[in-house]
């Protein structure tokens, strides 16, 4: 009866192994392919950069802590699931561990065209790679950068294509949490003041608690006001700045903080436009605290120079770099760098990430990144380099 019961039980287990079998090749044959979707949705706001390491530019003579990103890059990450010593790192052809090797199976700019794309994401199990039954698929994430990576030219080094939407998505992700730099919050002291017509239904009020302070911030929170205000908001200041003069009627009556509200205010960063606006003519030049210019009885506190700055985004990010006031050439003693603490918590890939795409952009002026005829206007606290083109 032993005996019986011990050939019953090697029965069941070598029945089982052949229904594993059949299972494993049924998958792979496309009999249950309906039950797996290997396709991604594109998101190119994921940096993708073909090694590890990104040493940004400019960066000083010895990189410093936040001139380079570190982070997985396609190379690694074929490496990880197509190039171990077994598959496709060792005997089985084609060879996927060079960037000549693993470009030979890719379109530059278009990953639906590369072969490489279509085996990652194919539902057709004969074809996937990795294998279905090696039980090792491709992370989305992982997939998201081969696939940003090929979409923006497949190559050796990253540039302002993968640099900017990341760049962006960091700042208009991080620095509006908490209500902090958005839309909502800017706009709120216009409403609080009373400039436009709005009813308490379209403000709400928000407490940033930073024990032991209390700040709180008027939002404008009806969307189509908002909306209103801060593009004709936007409109005044950069006629106003084109020429200071002939439009010194544009000369914004806002500020964001006292004494026209008692509340602290700050601008939004909220899209790429906001961010450029910013840039090109920084918040502590559009909201003085104090009167700057009376015209007609009306007080106005935004400054008529938008080069004469001790701020700008750079410098209130990265700790690393002093900034000199663009208009007197003087550096600050001191850095600012308070955003990458405060405001969300960037880390040295964040920074570096927004610097680079900083000065690659093309849609940030020279003056703002090099200062008036490249005299420079940021330079690296430890070296004491100045940056210039």
């Amino acid at each position: 009866m032993k005996r019986f019961s011990s050939l019953k039980t090697v029965v069941i287990l070598l029945l089982g192994f052949l229904l594993s079998i059949t299972v494993i090749q049924c998958t792979k044959t496309g009999i249950l392919a309906e039950q797996l979707n290997r396709n991604i949705s594109p998101d190119s706001t994921v940096f993708a950069a073909f090694y590890d390491f990104t040493k940004i530019s400019p960066s000083d003579a010895v990189p410093d802590f936040n001139d380079s990103i570190v982070s997985k890059g396609v190379q690694s990450i074929i490496k990880e699931y197509c190039g171990i010593s077994t598959c496709h790192g060792g005997p089985i052809n084609p060879k996927l561990s060079t960037y000549e090797e693993i470009t030979r199976l890719v379109v530059p700019g278009n990953p639906e065209g590369s072969k490489l794309w279509n085996l990652l994401t194919t539902n057709d199990l004969n074809k996937a790679m990795p294998p279905v039954n090696a039980t090792h698929e491709m992370a989305p994430g992982d997939k998201l950068k081969i696939y940003n990576w090929i979409k923006n030219g497949a190559k050796t080094s990253p540039d302002i294509a993968d640099f900017r939407p990341a760049a962006i998505r960091i700042i208009t992700t991080g620095c509006t949490s908490g209500n902090c730099h958005n839309v909502a919050t800017s706009t709120g002291s216009w409403a609080r003041k009373g400039l436009i017509a709005v009813t308490s239904a379209d403000t709400t009020t928000f407490a940033l608690i930073r024990p032991p302070s209390v700040t709180y911030y008027c939002q404008l929170s009806n969307v189509t006001l908002r909306n209103q205000v801060w593009n004709a908001y936007k409109d005044s200041v950069r006629k106003f700045y084109s020429d200071t003069a002939a439009f010194a009627s544009f000369r914004p009556y806002k500020t964001f903080s006292t004494p026209v509200v008692s509340s602290s205010v700050r601008g939004s960063l909220s899209s790429y436009d906001d961010i450029l606006l910013d840039i090109n003519y920084p918040k502590g030049l559009r909201s003085n605290s104090t009167v700057v210019y009376s015209s007609n009885g009306n007080n106005f506190y935004v400054k008529g120079n938008n080069l004469n700055s001790t701020s700008s985004l750079v410098s209130r990010i990265d700790s690393t770099m002093l900034l000199a006031n663009p208009f007197t050439g003087v550096f600050a003693t001191s850095h600012q760098g308070d955003m990458a603490y405060s405001d969300g918590g960037l880390t040295r890939n964040d920074i570096a990430l927004i610097k680079a795409w900083y000065f690659a952009d093309p849609n940030i002026p020279d003056i703002w990144k090099y200062g008036i005829g490249n005299a420079g206007i940021y330079k690296y606290r430890k070296s004491g380099t100045i940056i210039k083109k």
